[in-house]
């Protein structure tokens, strides 16, 4: 019996990027097998990234388009993730929207699905910026000072989880959070034994960065406050 794999993707305001972006990714949802999906979630676009994906699903037979109201990139994960739970994945895949990732470094994660519950990229080529690779570093002394766990890159947008162990831990992720991805790499590696691999991770081909440095500070800000609150439940 084949593993059924549900890729998730949020995206927002991609217009630029969407379709070569839903190109790649399907190819891969079909080369695992004809149950798996790809599932792109457009978060409340103010431009024609939804338009654009659901013209996309009679091109590509296994591509799911779905909207929702705006409520942040973190919140949009949580919405796939329960989808694909909700449908019967296997495994869940999540990366981001704006291609800075690449599908053919998927293959390695797949290959080890059978040894590990969670497999995450770590950025080790990055070309994102100096101001990405620094939120990055301050993040990882931050979970070490409040949750006490070493982490290489907590919010990479490049991992793979066994559905069993995302059905553990998503309920310690609060409604809405906009880091949902980083209380879950916590809880894999204070919990599990999570299995981290190096990925490139590449500018995005087009658009501009809806997260600007403002944004990453109040988002910061919020998160410690955050943070504190939920290793009480840890």
């Amino acid at each position: 019996m084949t593993d059924k794999l549900y890729i998730v993707i949020p995206a927002y305001n991609e217009e630029l990027n969407i379709k070569a972006v839903a190109v790649e990714w399907h190819a891969v949802a079909r080369k695992i097998g004809k149950e798996s999906r790809l599932v792109i979630i457009d978060d409340g676009s103010r431009d024609s990234t939804f338009k654009l994906i659901a013209g996309l699903t009679k091109e590509l037979p296994q591509l799911i388009a779905l909207t929702k109201q705006n409520s942040g990139h973190g919140d949009t994960i949580l919405y796939g993730y329960n989808y694909a739970l909700e449908h019967g994945a296997d495994f869940i895949f999540q990366t981001d929207s704006d291609g800075q990732t690449v599908p053919n470094e998927f293959w390695r994660f797949w290959e080890q699905r059978g040894k590990y519950d969670a497999i995450i990229g770590y950025r080790n080529q990055r070309k994102d910026g100096i101001a990405r690779i620094v939120v990055t570093k301050l993040l990882k002394m931050l979970l070490w000072c409040i949750f006490g766990v070493r982490v290489v890159d907590a919010n990479t947008p490049f991992r793979l989880m066994e559905r069993g162990v995302l059905s553990k831990y998503l309920p310690k992720v609060p409604p809405h959070f906009n880091l949902s991805n980083v209380i879950l790499t916590v809880c894999f590696v204070k919990y599990e034994n999570p299995l981290f691999l190096p990925i490139s991770f590449h500018q995005r081909r087009a658009g501009v960065n809806s997260i600007n440095l403002k944004r990453i500070i109040k988002i910061g800000k919020r998160a410690v406050r955050d943070f504190w609150r939920i290793k009480k439940s840890l």
